[in-house]
């Protein structure tokens, strides 16, 4: 059980990192009237939101990967799921959600904002400060979402398919077998939900109030961590 402990561990260090980029300022901000934020802070705050929560989405992968060898190679599981290959995994998890939040954040600190700049949100997202930038950010858009949207869409494709091929091999197992197989993957897949949903409705979707963004942004930040 040590692979799938280890890349645990590091699901649960994002998740903890994750909230923790934006909640403590949301909490502080209630207690003030006039709630404000550094343009650097700001930035910060950005970047760290996107890298943690990228990061949690590129764990997921690496444990479907996990969890299929489990269940379909039992008895070389230690032996694939080696200390070398998780450590490669957990890295690769970490980069590849680096890439994707400073892509985000330059992509973001590179438009000219000319004031007022209040924004519509609990913390900084991308969205609300395309609103306030006093340029054409049709294209900025575009690559966020293709950034964003594109990612978790084909990262929530991914592991839902293997997860069907999964039940389909099942079809023959015993129920007691069925049964530990689902046990086994249940959590995952409602973690799948959990941290995958929330953004496909936030880049991949027709317009909504932004009332409704706002709660589903604050659902993806809470809920999956307080689950998990």
């Amino acid at each position: 059980h040590t692979p799938m402990y280890f890349l645990l561990s590091h699901l649960s260090f994002a998740d903890m990192c994750y909230p923790s980029a934006t909640t403590p300022k949301m909490i502080a901000d209630t207690f003030v009237e006039r709630k404000t934020i550094s343009f650097n802070g700001c930035m910060t705050q950005l970047f760290s939101s996107y890298f943690f929560g990228g990061t949690e989405i590129f764990l997921l992968i690496a444990m479907a990967y996990d969890r299929y060898v489990a269940i379909f190679r039992p008895l070389h599981y230690t032996a694939i799921m080696d200390r070398q290959k998780c450590g490669l995994m957990a890295g690769a998890s970490w980069v590849a959600g680096f890439l994707h939040s400073i892509l985000q954040t330059l992509l973001t600190v590179q438009l000219p904002f000319c004031g007022p700049n209040e924004i519509d949100n609990f913390f900084c997202d991308v969205h609300p400060l395309l609103k306030l930038a006093c340029e054409d950010t049709s294209v900025v858009g575009l690559i966020v979402v293709a950034n964003s949207g594109v990612i978790s869409l084909v990262s929530f494709i991914i592991l839902i398919a293997s997860y069907v091929v999964i039940l389909l091999n099942m079809r023959s197992w015993s129920s007691e077998g069925r049964r530990k197989a689902l046990f086994t993957c249940g959590s995952h897949i409602t973690t799948v939900f959990l941290v995958l949903v929330p953004p496909m409705f936030m880049y991949i979707r027709p317009s909504t109030t932004p009332s409704v963004d706002k709660l589903v942004i604050l659902f993806n930040i809470v809920m999956p961590p307080l689950l998990n």
